[in-house]
């Protein structure tokens, strides 16, 4: 028989692939090049996803991060099903498989000493998007900058609004951001970082609405896809449409940061505060 058709070692070969391809500028570059760069292509600088617990070891002082809320777990108020099955069956299989409740991670931690409140949102856990436990997470974690006067920070990953919860996903949207708004009456600093990709109903509502709007190199911000707007009004979007280097340049956001330069960044941005 040839080696051609044995099947096995082939699969066997492609699982243990070396390369990831640039989401980008579609350069190859060795997978653990790509890991050693904090998942940022070398070509181009485009900044890839990372998850949760990845991003808050790059933004935390060492020891110092304790999650809250680590309980709260999506509900399934309609029962939804669909095509590939039901919505409390995923729910479950995602839990397992990633070892996450939600598709954020919320607690307390320093930054250059520096105490805050802080969500990290995981693209990982249904395209970061956003359900009635993830704006209960933001919620709680907004009110306890309230509480305890520190700055509140949230990093963003997530394709919109989860819609197998239907108008409970909606509400989140007013939810989170009426938190947010009342950290002004203590004068709490939110700085809202929108890392790749922001968009649907996250990019409409928190992602948006920080004393500092920050993003990260290339990431895509937005809410309806490019596709649609397109057909909708029927005009060619510009090549780097919905980039955060566009929205920087019409006054969306405030600044672009590399993810090298992020905590040090973040924790000088908070020297300037003073929590009353």
């Amino acid at each position: 028989m040839g080696w051609f058709s044995k099947t096995d070692t082939i699969k066997k070969i492609v699982k243990n692939d070396i390369w990831i391809r640039c989401e980008s500028c579609k350069a190859h570059v060795f997978k653990q090049d790509w890991k050693n760069n904090l998942n940022v292509c070398p070509q181009c600088n485009f900044h890839g996803t990372i998850n949760a617990y990845e991003r808050i070891g790059l933004i935390i002082d060492a020891g110092t991060f304790k999650e809250i809320n680590q309980s709260i777990t999506p509900s399934d108020p309609l029962d939804f099903v669909d095509a590939k099955g039901a919505y409390r069956e995923k729910i479950i299989e995602t839990r397992e498989k990633l070892k996450l409740n939600e598709s954020v991670v919320t607690g307390t931690g320093k930054i250059c000493d520096i105490p805050v409140s802080l969500a990290v949102m995981d693209f990982r856990f249904f395209g970061g998007s956003l359900g009635s436990g993830t704006g209960e997470k933001i919620l709680l974690a907004a009110n306890y900058a309230y509480e305890h006067r520190i700055p509140f920070i949230i990093f963003s990953a997530s394709g919109g609004a989860r819609m197998q919860e239907g108008t409970l996903s909606l509400m989140q949207m007013a939810k989170t951001c009426a938190a947010i708004a009342r950290l002004n009456d203590r004068k709490v600093p939110y700085i809202s970082v929108l890392t790749h990709p922001t968009t649907g109903g996250v990019s409409a509502s928190f992602a948006m609405v920080g004393d500092l709007n920050i993003a990260e190199p290339q990431a895509l911000i937005g809410f309806a896809g490019r596709r649609v707007i397109e057909q909708t009004i029927k005009q060619k979007l510009p090549d780097n449409f919905q980039k955060a280097e566009f929205l920087l340049e019409h006054g969306f956001i405030d600044a672009i940061i590399n993810r090298k330069d992020m905590k040090k960044a973040l924790a000088n941005i908070l020297s300037y505060y003073i929590v009353k």
